[in-house]
């Protein structure tokens, strides 16, 4: 079940509307049957293995509890990480290793036989398991206190709006609130629409319209290169962060609507000005992850640059690998790695240069200048994430430097990726209405916020207009099948 399916728009006001009529008690349950049923509409039998990472992570913060030396805890602890961490491997990575040792063992004339099976990577099994294994470092940390209730803490792994694609929520949030006694509050709903309405908006409206010329084009990218494939990749850009920033929302949203606050998990990443930046505003919840349960433990910079620097090139190396089981997301973050070691190293030659010419940082110029250069590279990185091979990146890279069809910008060439002029226009609408929402946002004023400050007569004409507009320009069924969400798929 996917938050742009008519089946969600019949699950969701129920579970509301009963979660409510409920005493607190049975509160926790209905919403942890609701969160199950949930997932079990992808494929009932890897519900297990929901069930087989609760149990493993709350079992190991009970024992941590109760035992007494460090010793033990680091057991429990270790006990937790191989458990999850292997079944993670299993389901997600074990056809890529396999395939990875023979590649290697290619040359020798030697392979690895391969199991005659198809391991099929259960949905939203890396969110849930980084949040479990959070949980278990959280209480080995004593940063809390072991949840004894098992309903309650699987409530917290299974929270339906944030189960399958984040945000991947920290226990000292979550549990805290699962807790809590919730009833219903007008001004929180009211809020949680709003911010539904704006998830709808980014994927239907322009995730999915955008979708369809990314796929023509990285679908088939020998038949369209130069221009064709910058336009594609730019426009991926703005596909992933409205695919995933409007699940992102549209979760936060729901969750507010039953009483729950989530951490946000986009913060107008592409005003970035250093991809330092960008990884502070892009999925905040994974790369906060990384920062507290690896960069951190492993040392962070606390051990001189050269220790920092392998530091950020792990984090970037397992964060690749964390999005998918390929060698273009191992690419993804190793580029990302190398773009924050060079950072790392360049500032201050690059401080003293600004000095040295007189060059204002906080000028409107620079910014703009630091901000294109930051979406560029960014974008170029996008390529290897996208791409379905690394062979084909390279290709598309290829194409692009050697543009000699750049007169599609004029002669209605792009109509030919799938959208109508009609469609294109309200795809450009749609991104403009992003780009000032988003730098209203940077500039510290929410949208939202001013809206429900607005007498109710106004504010019932902005929904009803998001509405309407979303339903009626929105890629929903019809002409289009609607996508589902990109990160579904790690």
């Amino acid at each position: 079940m996917v938050f742009n399916s008519y089946s969600f728009l019949i699950f969701f006001p129920i579970v509301v509307l009963v979660h409510f009529v409920l005493p607190k008690r049975v509160q926790q349950f209905w919403l942890l049957v609701a969160s199950y049923y949930f997932y079990m509409n992808w494929d009932a039998r890897y519900v297990l293995l929901l069930i087989f990472s609760t149990a493993v992570t709350y079992l190991s913060g009970t024992v941590m509890e109760r035992v007494q030396t460090d010793r033990q805890r680091k057991a429990a602890v270790a006990v937790s990480f191989v458990l999850n961490i292997g079944i993670l491997f299993f389901f997600k990575y074990f056809d890529f290793a396999v395939d990875s040792v023979n590649l290697a063992l290619m040359q020798t004339g030697l392979s690895i036989p391969k199991p005659d099976f198809n391991v099929l990577l259960p949905v939203g099994i890396s969110f849930y398991t980084f949040q479990a294994l959070s949980y278990t470092m959280d209480v080995y940390r004593k940063d809390i206190a072991a949840e004894r209730n098992f309903f309650r803490y699987a409530l917290f792994v299974s929270f339906f709006p944030q189960l399958v694609a984040g945000p991947i929520e920290r226990s000292r949030n979550l549990l805290g609130q699962v807790n809590q006694t919730h009833r219903f509050d007008y001004d929180k709903m009211r809020e949680g629409l709003l911010i539904m309405l704006w998830g709808y908006f980014l994927k239907l409206v322009v995730a999915d319209r955008v979708a369809i010329v990314v796929n023509t084009v990285y679908g088939d990218y020998t038949q369209y290169g130069g221009v064709y494939i910058i336009v594609a990749s730019v426009l991926f850009a703005v596909q992933i962060y409205c695919d995933f920033a409007g699940y992102s929302t549209i979760a936060i949203g729901a969750a507010r609507i039953l009483g729950f606050q989530l951490m946000e998990n986009f913060d107008c990443p592409y005003f970035s000005r250093s991809i330092g930046e960008f990884w502070r505003r892009w999925h905040i919840s994974l790369s906060s992850w990384f920062r507290d349960y690896l960069y951190i433990p492993l040392g962070g910079n606390r051990k001189g640059k050269l220790i920092k620097y392998r530091n950020l090139m792990i984090v970037f190396l397992v964060s690749g690998l964390w999005h998918g089981a390929a060698g273009t997301y191992v690419v993804w973050g190793l580029i990302h790695g190398i773009y924050q070691v060079i950072g790392s190293i360049t500032k201050p030659v690059r401080d003293r240069f600004n000095r040295a010419l007189e060059l204002k940082p906080d000028s409107i110029g620079h910014k703009l200048a630091s901000g294109i250069v930051t979406f560029c590279l960014v974008d170029f990185a996008w390529i290897f994430f996208r791409a379905e091979s690394i062979g084909a990146a390279f290709a598309m890279i290829k194409s692009m430097v050697h543009i000699d069809n750049i007169s599609i910008l004029g002669n209605g060439g792009l109509y030919d990726l799938g959208l109508s002029s009609k469609n294109i226009k309200i795809l450009l609408l749609g991104i403009a209405v992003i780009i000032f929402a988003d730098y209203m946002k940077y500039r510290g004023i929410k949208l939202r916020e001013v809206i429900l400050a607005q007498e109710l007569w106004c504010r019932w004409l902005c929904y009803l207009a998001a509405f309407w507009f979303i339903l009626i320009f929105g890629v929903w069924g019809g002409s289009y099948d609607a996508s589902s969400f990109i990160y579904f798929q790690f």
